[in-house]
């Protein structure tokens, strides 16, 4: 499966270009607090681990995981190995956290280990690292209010380097129940003489049951593949059935091996150095592109074979293959292309976009036989946007009213990642990238589970704005949709400088960052006020409002936990769990 190059389709209906800013709020935040009996089991980094991996990977790891299932239940673990769970339903009576499952194993005696991790897998199976290796899975029955079952036990094994589990998921294949878990680790990579010396691993584990009977359930490893990366990804998650994997990464992963063998790579095809007269000329506008197509001599009307779909496009000649074929780089209307014959020697084709706007980087995915034509009006529109970017002189002068920018002016808010920051997503059968999106400047901002039995979202930067994608799997032509926008957030984070996590609400009503120590920033949408207002500059009447407002924690302990539900905020520290009251429902 040949991957395609996507974009991100942003929905403008979920935009609002008169957001002016966020009005800071005075109104507390009602905090309730829950001490803790031991101290949460945090894993400091050694000095073998000082490479930005093992700090993203292990250094920010949020110790405190929400169930996407049951509302206002999270969980972390202790320094004495249990699981514990605090269940919310009245604020003022919180009660302590209670034990579900306790660790079989004593993870301080690896040198080497991590943080603890927990996947809620399902509403009734979850998946556990210690942090030093071993994997427990445990069938939790049905959780939430008034569950007081503990969890059951049902298999437990050593996968060997210490890992932490970043996502998993439940099926039934074949009739057996399956769970696929996807796994990080950050382990020594020997030939790496230019980098850190470390590289991004993900393992990818099928764990299946040997026989339908509920009663005689055995689990067992079927299958292990293994991907490699160069930067630790900022979002890994599997999808519903394990049908694929989506990975986000400021470089590129690939699969390497399955279960222990090597995956050979296909040689390099040789360089094709021949200078052949391209294939095809094309040239585009905002709402068209036209396609001249090289044809034998003398073909007439009736020979020439042409099929046109909304992706894809094939030109040929009757009796030969198609001389240009493939996916169009976006979706085109049908019922508004045409094409015609030219002196019997070329085909010009007039391809009408279905979206006005973007330019086109290539007609045909992956097809380079084609020599892109800008036309005289647009390279003179391009020369006439890009002269203030030019000067005839050898220095600019700094004293006119538009010096040249200075790049040590810039703040940490203008930095974007890499340019090869991209969204993949491999397809399970094949372990090739079926999808590719070039994230290029839409940083990273975080992300959250909001529905229950969906891949969890990913947040954003577009231009200022905070911008939520869902994952859908099962539209392969519109895999990441738009959901939600959180107005200036892109630009109001980039401005924490001590920012340490950020999360949304499930039902996007408000956003939150937390920093290392103490301080925690809300972020509402707008909502209608009570009061008559009206915008300074514009004259016009504001009806509604987005509110900030600033919690500051009664802790001197770091943040090791941020999470929220529609009503509350949780943040852990080593000694205590806060929860904020934020919406009533």
């Amino acid at each position: 499966m040949a991957s395609s190059n996507c974009s991100l389709k942003v929905n403008r209906e979920l935009l609002d270009p008169k957001f002016e800013s966020y009005r800071l709020s005075l109104d507390p935040l009602p905090t309730y607090t829950v001490e803790l009996d031991a101290a949460v089991a945090e894993v400091k980094l050694k000095d073998s681990q000082y490479t930005l991996g093992h700090v993203r990977a292990f250094g920010m790891y949020n110790y405190l995981h929400l169930d996407p299932w049951y509302e206002d239940s999270v969980y972390f673990v202790d320094t004495k190995g249990r699981l514990l769970n605090l269940t919310v339903t009245l604020d003022t009576a919180l009660g302590k956290p209670r034990e579900v499952f306790r660790l079989t194993s004593d993870p301080e005696q690896c040198p080497e280990r991590v943080c603890p991790s927990l996947s809620l897998t399902s509403a009734t199976w979850a998946a556990l690292s210690d942090g030093a290796g071993t994997l427990y899975l445990l069938r939790t029955g049905k959780r939430g209010e008034g569950a007081l079952n503990r969890w059951e036990l049902l298999f437990s094994e050593s996968l060997g380097e210490p890992f932490t589990v970043l996502h998993s998921v439940s099926h039934v294949q074949g009739g057996l129940h399956t769970l696929e878990l996807l796994l990080l680790r950050v382990p020594q990579e020997p030939g790496d003489t230019r980098g850190s010396g470390y590289a991004a691993c993900l393992e990818w584990v099928t764990i299946a049951s040997h026989t339908a009977q509920a009663e005689e359930r055995r689990y067992e490893v079927k299958r292990r593949r293994v991907m490699r990366g160069g930067s630790v990804p900022h979002y890994a998650a599997l999808e519903p059935q394990g049908r694929g994997v989506m990975v986000a990464a400021e470089r590129p992963f690939r699969f390497t091996e399955v279960d222990s063998v090597p995956i050979q790579e296909p040689p390099a095809e040789p360089m094709d150095t021949d200078n052949t007269e391209p294939m095809y000329f094309w040239q585009q506008t905002e709402a068209d592109v036209t396609v001249y197509v090289r044809l034998p001599e003398g073909v007439t009307k009736d020979a020439v074979c042409f099929r046109l779909k909304s992706d894809r496009l094939s030109v040929g000649v009757q009796g030969s293959e198609p001389l240009l074929e493939g996916t169009l780089h976006a979706a085109v209307d049908t019922d508004g292309s045409t094409w015609t014959l030219e002196d019997n020697k070329s085909l010009e084709i007039s391809l009408q976009k279905r979206e006005e706007g973007p330019l086109w980087p290539e007609l045909v995915l992956g097809d380079r036989r084609g020599e892109y034509v800008v036309s005289e009006e647009q390279a003179a529109l391009i020369q006439q946007r890009l002269a203030h970017l030019t000067t005839d002189a050898q220095a600019a002068n700094p004293e006119k009213d538009k010096p040249p920018c200075n790049a040590q002016e810039l703040e940490d808010c203008d930095v974007f990642p890499e340019d090869g920051f991209s969204l993949m997503r491999f397809d399970a059968e094949t372990l090739k990238p079926s999808h590719v999106v070039n994230l290029g400047s839409h940083q990273f901002l975080f992300g959250v589970d909001v529905s229950p039995g969906d891949m969890p979202c990913l947040c954003l930067r577009h231009d200022v704005d905070a911008l939520l994608w869902q994952p859908r799997p099962h539209q392969p032509d519109a895999l990441w949709e738009h959901i939600a926008t959180f107005n200036a957030l892109g630009y109001v984070q980039a401005s924490k400088r001590d920012k340490k996590f950020a999360t949304c609400a499930p039902d996007f009503s408000f956003a939150a960052l937390g920093e290392c120590l103490r301080r925690v920033f809300l972020y509402r949408q707008p909502s209608p006020v009570d009061t008559v207002l009206f915008n300074r500059k514009e004259g016009r009447q504001v009806g509604q409002v987005a509110k900030q407002q600033v919690a500051s924690l009664d802790t001197s302990e770091p943040t090791l936990g941020f999470r929220a539900s529609v009503e509350r905020l949780y943040v852990l520290t080593s000694a205590h769990l806060f929860v904020l009251k934020i919406n009533n429902q």
